[in-house]
């Protein structure tokens, strides 16, 4: 009786270590469950970064070259007209990096992020027309430069809720509309923004 006594003695330490290793157990299992999910998140958000990083310098190298190249035909430009056989080939050379770029975008963007790109790459894609069509320029020049800055706003405010980036605010479009609108009625303005 004295062994089953001991023994019956020693049940409540037992369990007592058994529910602890099992509590370890769960803890560590689930510490490690939480670790890897934020360290996914971390490297996924990483690459979307990236992604939507190389898709903005894709676009606004064909928004540059495209609005250089119509200089001529956009009162208060800044920057000297670009050569049409020049500005061609820069545009093609831009359309390939664009294309992977905006591969990359497809892949890894939300659904509202895709979406504002897919708007932002279309008005910059009315205003490459445009360029290409030169020496007929468009008559509507402004509302489609005004289109692309829209887009890019939403692009911006898409990409930076996507990523959980908080700030100040990112619309330039109606920013630069104030600044056109006030150079064009004569009111001094400190820096044009056409470009």
């Amino acid at each position: 009786m004295s062994v089953v006594g001991d023994i019956g003695a020693q049940v409540p330490a037992l369990l007592g270590v058994l529910v602890g290793t099992v509590g370890t157990m769960v803890a560590t299992t689930v510490n490690e469950r939480v670790r890897w999910r934020r360290e996914k998140t971390v490297r996924w958000d990483e690459r979307r970064l990236d992604a939507y990083v190389d898709f903005i310098r894709a676009v606004k190298e064909i928004h540059a070259v495209a609005t250089q190249m119509l200089g001529k035909h956009r009162p208060g430009s800044r920057r000297p007209p670009l050569d049409r056989d020049e500005g061609l080939a820069r545009l093609n050379e831009a359309d390939v990096r664009h294309t992977l770029t905006w591969e990359e975008v497809l892949l890894l963007g939300d659904e509202a992020t895709v979406r504002a790109a897919s708007m932002w790459r279309d008005a910059v894609r009315d205003i490459e027309r445009a360029a290409r069509a030169l020496p007929n320029p468009p008559t509507d020049l402004p509302e489609l430069l005004h289109r692309a800055n829209e887009g890019r706003d939403a692009f911006y405010r898409a990409a930076r809720g996507s990523l959980g980036v908080h700030g100040g605010p990112v619309d330039q479009a109606r920013r630069r509309l104030l600044i056109s609108t006030a150079a064009e009625s004569g009111v001094p303005v400190a820096r044009r923004v056409s470009d």
